[in-house]
Order: structure tokens, then C-alpha cells, then sequence
């Protein structure tokens, strides 16, 4: 009866290891990962079911940014620009620009840095300095930030919440800033877009070309772009 009971137990032990290694594989087939850590994450994609967002980057390229607010402005859109410190110190009439037509401001650091290569204090202090930065000049506390390049890592992450701050990423890049080419960023900001979808690009020339044919072709897939808040 002992040893009855002896193997009982071990069989019940192995089919729970079974089930847990099994459990934690099937959430990783489902995209589902496991919380660890502070729990800290960026947003790759929203929640809406109607509603995308436009990510418009901007340490550059400001001679298109006139053209771009005049098309969204157009098609009665306000989206999030995502503003660096650096370009912000010498751009401030176009930022007031940019929030006076209603669009969200996000943060996009100082220095344009790479923050998955700054340790804890380098993230927050360029987090913090184009904050005081865009706070000065328009008197608003921004709550979103872009991490220059998309690099980042968990102290990225942990700096960014410690300072009240949601990390976004992309859910589609339309690589504007490489490719200049008007058509290819329509396709890449428009084919199968769905709700949810946040849109990474910047002030480009062919960027600022291609906007128009975007928020019509958005329009027509009955989605409607709204600042990354509304659709997060």
C-alpha cells in the first residue's frame, strides 16, 4: 500500500509540472506573456476598435511640418507629434503651432539618445529635460513617450513610469525617413490597417505628399485617426 501511495504521488507531481510547462508554452503561442519584473510595458497597438493614430516624430524636418498641418487640419484630424528637447529649444513657434491646431504633444527625449544604452538617471534626465522643456512653453504635463530609434529596455521602461510616463511604441512603420518614396508610405500606413493601429512617421517631403491620400484612404476603411490618448 506504501508504495502504491508513494507512486500516486509522484504521478500526480509530474502531470502538474506537465500541465504548468504546457501552460506557460500555450501563452507563449498566443502571444500572451507571463507578468515578471515591475510590470512595466510599451504599447505596440490601442484598444479602439474605430480609431488609429498617426505618430509623427520630429527632431527634423521641419520645413514639411507647415504642409502636414494644413492637410490635417484639412481633413479636420488632430493626431500626437512627438517632439525632441533638442529640436524643440530652437523650433518653439512651431510647437505652439502644432498644439494651438489641437494635437497631442508627446515626449521624444532631449538629445534624440539611444535609451536602451543609458543607465536609470541618463533615461529620466532626457525624459526630464525636454518635459520641462515643452511644460514651459505650453504649460502642459505630456504622459506619453516615444523612445528616440525605438530603443529602449526595462530601465527605459521603469524611468518612463517613474516619471508618469506611458512608453509607446508602433503597431506600423511606414520608414519614411529611409524611403522616399510616396506611394510605398501610403501602402505601408494604410494596407490592412485596423483599429488600434498606431502609425509611425515623420516630417518628410514625401511624407507630407502622402498624408493627403492616407486620411482619405483611412476615412474610406471607416476608421478615424485620433491622438495616441484617445486610441491607447
Amino acid at each position: 500500500m506504501k508504495l502504491n501511495v508513494e507512486v500516486f504521488r509522484k504521478v500526480v507531481a509530474n502531470a502538474v509540472i506537465v500541465l504548468v510547462v504546457a501552460g506557460v508554452f500555450g501563452l507563449s503561442l498566443s502571444g500572451v506573456v507571463p507578468a515578471s519584473g515591475s510590470g512595466n510595458r510599451p504599447i505596440y497597438k490601442g484598444t479602439s476598435a474605430d480609431r488609429v493614430s498617426l505618430m509623427v516624430n520630429v527632431y527634423w524636418g521641419t520645413e514639411y511640418l507647415d504642409g502636414m498641418l494644413k492637410t490635417l487640419d484639412k481633413h479636420n484630424v488632430t493626431t500626437t507629434f512627438f517632439v525632441g528637447g533638442s529640436w524643440v529649444n530652437e523650433n518653439e513657434e512651431m510647437l505652439k503651432r502644432i498644439a494651438a491646431a489641437g494635437h497631442e504633444i508627446g515626449n521624444h527625449g532631449y538629445f534624440h539618445k539611444a535609451h536602451d544604452k543609458l543607465n536609470a538617471q541618463r533615461n529620466r534626465d532626457e525624459i526630464t529635460a525636454a518635459h520641462s522643456l515643452v511644460r514651459d512653453i505650453l504649460g502642459i504635463e505630456m504622459t506619453l513617450f516615444a523612445p528616440p530609434s525605438g530603443a529602449f529596455n526595462q530601465t527605459t521602461l521603469d524611468a518612463a513610469s517613474s516619471l508618469g510616463y506611458t512608453t509607446v511604441m508602433w503597431t506600423r512603420d511606414t520608414v519614411d525617413w529611409r524611403d522616399r518614396d510616396t506611394k510605398l508610405i501610403v501602402k505601408r500606413a494604410t494596407k490592412n490597417t485596423a483599429g488600434g493601429d498606431l502609425i509611425l512617421m515623420h516630417p518628410t517631403a514625401n511624407t507630407a505628399e502622402a498624408l493627403e491620400t492616407i486620411l482619405v484612404t483611412l476615412k474610406e476603411k471607416n476608421l478615424t485617426v485620433a491622438p495616441v490618448s484617445r486610441v491607447i
